[in-house]
């Protein structure tokens, strides 16, 4: 005979082990009933105390090795009143005395020697069972008829591995708020069109999700009847609303069914605390040296459908409310205002499609752990019925192969951008998202970026450019300011002093290096000074072998242009290649007495190749917005 508030197993992956204590009166059967689990047969001889025993998992339901605490068995005597007694008297407040409140051990009681009474003890154990919430399950068994031993056991592990205090408030009849949080995450992933039901589809993919297998057409209008019966607004449209889906869970725990959500939570990556699981969210992604993070192809189109998802105006863009929407099952906001300037927004300061998906591809390159941690809770694996998060990841390859190899796959390049303090290098990152100078003059300074990132075309293909400002007051660079796939040396032309500086750090950093370097001459709508260099900016790069400087403002009417960036993206495609972009290609007027008959042959190649770059970018433009739905 037993009483329990726990229902059948459960074929969810949980903890590899579960200790158990049995506590009680002398020779009420402890050992007793350890050793007729263990030998399958009563002991003749039975020891004082039996030593710690681990219960081989075959000979537990839930084939889960026991150890003999994370449950405690009080066991009493059925045919000892006063056993019964120090169950209340005694032992629970002793065991209560040495737990803490709020993450107590849960609790079995369990009368023992059944074979030597012809009554049950559970009228008397029931209102115990009932007065102490922290009690799982009263069992009655006989160690020496091996009657409801194995049970005995499996209900001990059960109240480990599907414990109801982390889920319920008996005293309160309701669900505790860390599980409604988590049930409303699960149910917000689940709600694939975003419209507050889960409709039939919906709730057969969660059911097959959760469980392996779909619901009967019968049993999901069970499933829903249930509801109907119980609440108003439980179901609408035909569909399951988060009030309904919380109020199943509620009934679930409430008729002893703890293993249905358990097995839903731990589905949806949630540990025993209901804390996202570290494994869940930050899967093992091996990253070699000299390699970089990019997303593939399923990722994108799974950013795309949750962009969808939450872009519910259709306008192609994320208002705050939006952008707050598709956040809510993170556990906080992930992106500051910063953001806003540092991929593209539309004329409200909305991030567009465009920018979303750049800032996805921001965040993949330089951190590819906080990517799997986003990925993780907007439930990538589960939708896309992947093993973890890393399957969105790909690794490229070592950049010494590519320039081996004279090829590359990688559709991420990173600029790195010097220039001393008040060259221009924030106005050259916002004119790549499109801004002017007066729009960038309304960027607060809090809100400020060091990062820009946005598409460019190079011979057709859609490439994304990291640009990056590094700090002008360094003493040394890191690794990661000279890891680049592009310098840009950038000087004020209307500052003498500005110069000098990007000469310095070419001398120092690059002036050995494989990397390609543009200089960049900004601020060129102002009247320009002399450099207080020995060489001018245009010999300076003639003897270092380097394109010409390029002239560029942002202090313009219309959108800045973007022809720099394309140069900038095509000069790191190239250099990987293993081609040198010679200053033909970058400026007209070039000087061919400081160039060798292969640069000349070399140069006028790249001239060509400038041309078809446009013809190409313009028409792979086209055949992009054929192949993806036009944003």
């Amino acid at each position: 005979r037993r009483r329990s508030r726990s229902g059948e197993p459960s074929r969810t992956k949980m903890r590899k082990d579960v200790r158990i204590l049995l506590v009680g009166e002398p020779k009420v059967g402890k050992t007793s009933l350890i050793m007729s689990l263990v030998s399958e047969e009563f002991p003749d001889v039975v020891p004082y105390r039996a030593e710690e025993i681990t219960i081989p998992a075959d000979v537990t339901p839930e084939r889960v090795p026991t150890h003999i605490a994370n449950v405690i068995c009080i066991v009493y005597s059925v045919n000892n009143k006063k056993s019964i007694e120090k169950v209340t008297s005694h032992w629970i407040p002793l065991i209560n005395e040495r737990t803490d409140k709020d993450s107590r051990v849960p609790l079995i009681l369990v009368g023992n020697k059944s074979d030597l009474v012809e009554h049950s003890s559970m009228e008397t154990i029931l209102p115990i069972m009932n007065q102490h919430t922290e009690i799982e399950t009263c069992v009655e068994c006989s160690a020496k008829n091996l009657k409801n031993i194995s049970e005995l056991f499996y209900y001990a592990q059960k109240a480990v591995l599907h414990p109801t205090g982390p889920l319920y408030c008996p005293e309160q009849k309701e669900m505790k708020p860390a599980c409604i949080r988590a049930l409303m995450r699960i149910f917000k992933v689940s709600d694939l069109d975003n419209d507050g039901i889960l409709n039939d589809n919906e709730l057969n993919f969660f059911q097959r999700t959760c469980f392996n297998t779909p619901l009967a057409p019968q049993a999901l209008e069970d499933v829903k009847n249930v509801v109907r019966k119980n609440m108003t607004d439980g179901v609408c449209d035909n569909g399951l609303t988060l009030k309904g889906f919380l109020f199943l869970h509620t009934l679930f725990i409430q008729r002893g069914r703890h293993e249905t959500t358990w097995t839903v939570l731990r589905r949806f990556g949630y540990d025993d605390d209901l804390e996202l699981h570290q494994d869940y969210l930050f899967p093992l992604l091996k990253i070699p040296p000299d390699c970089t993070t990019e997303l593939n192809h399923n990722a994108y189109l799974f950013l795309q459908s949750v962009f969808d998802k939450y872009d519910k105006d259709r306008d192609c863009a994320l208002s705050p409310e939006e952008l707050k929407d598709l956040f809510d099952v993170f556990p906080y906001m992930p992106w500051g205002p910063d953001v806003n300037n540092t991929v593209c927004t539309n004329e409200q300061g909305w991030i567009t499609y465009q920018g979303y998906m750049s800032q996805w591809t921001l965040t993949t390159y330089l951190d590819v752990q906080r990517c799997l941690e986003y990925l993780g809770y907007l439930g990538y694996s589960i939708i896309t019925e992947q093993e973890s998060q890393a399957a969105s990841i790909t690794v490229t390859r070592d950049k010494k192969v590519d320039l081996q190899k004279k090829q590359t796959q990688r559709c991420v390049f990173r600029c790195n951008i010097f220039g001393a303090s008040g060259s221009g290098k924030t106005g050259f990152l916002q004119s790549f998202l499109g801004r002017n100078l007066m729009h960038q003059r309304t960027i607060k300074e809090e809100h400020k970026s060091y990062y820009a990132i946005n598409t460019i075309y190079v011979y057709g293909q859609e490439k994304y450019l990291l640009l990056h400002e590094v700090f002008s007051d360094f003493d040394v660079l890191s690794d990661a300011e000279l890891s680049c796939d592009v310098v840009c040396l950038l000087y004020d032309i209307s500052n003498p002093g500005s110069f000098e500086y990007c000469t310095k750090v070419f001398k120092q950093y690059f002036m050995d290096s494989k990397i390609p370097c543009l200089m960049i001459a900004a601020k060129s709508d102002l009247p320009e000074a002399r450099q207080q260099y020995a060489a001018s900016p245009m010999e300076f790069c003639r003897q270092h072998r380097i394109p010409p400087p390029q002239a560029f403002t942002c202090n313009t009417a219309a959108t800045p242009s973007k022809d720099i960036f394309v140069k900038l993206a095509t000069m790191a495609n190239q250099w990987i290649k293993g081609a040198i972009v010679h200053y033909m290609f970058l400026h007209g007027n070039t000087d061919l007495q400081h160039m060798s008959q292969a640069d000349v042959k070399s140069s006028a190649f790249w001239l060509r190749a400038s041309m078809g770059a446009t013809l190409f970018a313009v028409l792979g433009f086209a055949m992009y917005r054929v192949v993806i739905r036009p944003r």
